[in-house]
């Protein structure tokens, strides 16, 4: 599986969670200012793969656990 783990640079391109190809592993870069998320396993820098997006909510897998959150949480994610 091909992994996202290019290094940011200014002017490199970030997109929201939401946004990221089904099943492809991303690297989080940036995440908007939500502890809770942190608490989820969601850190700058860690891997996530967005598993499926429905009705407003997004499965992603993190740290080797399936995890549901609100299509709103997932914009703040940067990958």
């Amino acid at each position: 599986m091909l992994i996202n783990r290019h290094i940011q640079k200014e002017g490199d391109f970030m997109m929201p969670l939401t946004l990221a190809d089904v099943g492809k592993e991303q690297i989080i870069h940036r995440i908007g200012g939500r502890r809770h998320l942190e608490n989820l396993g969601f850190v700058a820098g860690g891997e996530v793969t967005l598993i499926s997006s429905m009705g407003g909510n997004v499965i992603v897998k993190v740290k080797e656990s399936r995890v549901a959150i609100s299509e709103e949480m997932a914009r703040k994610i940067m990958v």
